[in-house]
């Protein structure tokens, strides 16, 4: 593991602050894009594509993750980023709430606020999520990546749900003055905790002192973003990384708005029992998640396999519990449930492997540039979830044009997701010697590269 000269390496009591900080972050963007959402559509009347696109653009502002990257590896420190993304982030969720309640009365404004409330957002997550995720391949050890990723994405998760559930309960019945009233009190609350939570976490002498900068070190200061993105997008490890993240949460994504549609036109499903088979694949999700944790886990110690052989497997049982879905969808005797749960099994497990793949893979590349492969492989996910629900709905929608039946349609749109889970799968594969190949074309290349300040 690369770390910067005399770091402290994370122990629990750190990742857990981490995960704070990943909650905060998700509790502020579950209000804005589901809680305002249901607003704008339900109490408003607006066209549910406001809310669609507003989602859709918070996604698409998130390709400035690689630059939000590059600052915080120009500035060598995580903290003022991820302090200052999350007041942004808080701000954008403030005017995002004042934007739906002024939809009310001045509609058109109201919108043109929501767009520039979501940029925030889109900016605010980005600066705080890469720099996070920056911070954690620095200074977790290899032994505990799969473990913290993990816990940080299961207290956002837990972020999500109490938020979702306070939240729901503060605003009901709703009213404008309410709506207001919770959502600067929630962004208030978030910048508190984020604030104790990042306080002393990178210390003084953390930080490799600038009295004696090494060769690679003032190198490394004097790029630009252009040659920094460059250099990084060179390295083959990281771009295979970059493929493989787009495509496998490209499928993960396509999936996600289809699936309940499909449980209710296909098999009958009530809205209540559409809900609970989601809660059933995200209950699936978890046991996946705590898998590959504990097979990661210095106790197992692999013998349970590599993480690499969990991402990789991850894909393939996906693309299998996918085949699964097109046999649901021409099969009503097929065991719909059972085969959700094992859907989001393999989800958890590809997911949080390839989380952890992403922190041995941004320091693997060499030191002082984390921030930015962090960066690229955000920029890379945003597009995916930005793409994968717009390419669901639309391949459903054609499929449905095309073959006029609704099992072939669905079954059709589940083959592709299949195909894009196996491709996943096999760029994958090709990550096992991307690491090695790339250390030795550094050392083939020059010594310069070597030396950064930073010790394994």
């Amino acid at each position: 593991m690369n770390t910067p000269m005399n770091a402290q390496v994370f122990g629990w009591f750190q990742i857990i602050r981490l995960g704070l900080i990943q909650a905060c972050l998700g509790a502020v963007v579950v209000v804005t894009t589901s809680t305002l959402n249901r607003i704008m559509v339900v109490e408003l009347a607006l066209p549910a594509l406001l809310p669609g696109f507003l989602v859709a653009w918070h996604y698409a502002v998130q390709m400035v993750r690689p630059r939000m990257g590059f600052g915080s590896d120009k500035g060598r420190r995580s903290t003022p980023w991820m302090m200052g993304g999350m007041l942004v982030l808080g701000v954008g969720g403030v005017m995002a709430a004042w934007a739906t309640v002024w939809m009310a009365t001045q509609p058109m404004y109201g919108a043109l606020l929501a767009w520039l409330s979501f940029s925030l957002i889109g900016l605010g997550v980005s600066a705080c999520g890469t720099s996070l995720l920056a911070l954690m391949a620095k200074r977790v050890p290899d032994e505990r990546r799969a473990p913290a990723a993990t816990t940080v994405w299961l207290m956002m998760i837990v972020g999500f749900a109490v938020t979702a559930g306070v939240v729901g309960k503060l605003i009901d019945p709703y009213s404008p003055q309410v709506l207001l009233q919770v959502s600067a009190g929630l962004s208030l609350l978030t910048a508190c905790i984020t604030a104790l939570c990042l306080w002393g976490l990178e210390k003084d002498g953390d930080v490799p002192q600038a009295t004696a900068p090494s060769l690679a070190t003032e190198r490394l200061q004097k790029q630009n973003f252009k040659e920094a993105f460059q250099e990084v997008w060179a390295e083959p490890a990281a771009r295979t990384f970059t493929v493989f993240v787009f495509m496998s949460m490209l499928a993960y994504s396509a999936q996600d708005l289809i699936l309940e549609p499909f449980a209710g036109a296909v098999h009958g499903f009530t809205p209540g029992q559409t809900t609970q088979l989601s809660g059933w694949h995200h209950m699936g999700v978890l046991i996946g998640m705590l898998a590959v944790a504990g097979a990661g886990s210095r106790w197992v110690a692999g013998r349970l396999g590599s993480v690499q052989a969990w991402m990789v497997g991850g894909c393939l049982v996906s693309a299998l519990a996918t085949v699964g879905l097109v046999s649901s969808a021409l099969s009503a005797a097929w065991p719909l449930k059972a085969n959700v749960v094992f859907l989001g099994v393999a989800n958890g497990a590809f997911s949080i492997a390839a989380i952890a793949t992403m922190m041995r893979l941004a320091g693997e590349g060499g030191a002082g540039r984390e921030g930015t492969r962090m960066g690229l492989w955000g920029a890379a996910q945003a597009a995916a979830f930005g793409l994968g629900g717009l390419l669901g709905t639309a391949a459903s929608d054609l499929a449905h044009a095309l073959l006029g039946e609704q099992r072939t349609a669905y079954a059709a749109v589940f083959g592709m997701q299949a195909l894009m889970f196996a491709v996943s799968a096999a760029v994958a594969t090709r990550l096992r010697t991307g690491p090695a190949a790339q250390r030795a074309s550094l050392r083939f290349d020059g010594p310069v590269l070597l030396k950064g300040g930073s010790s394994s």
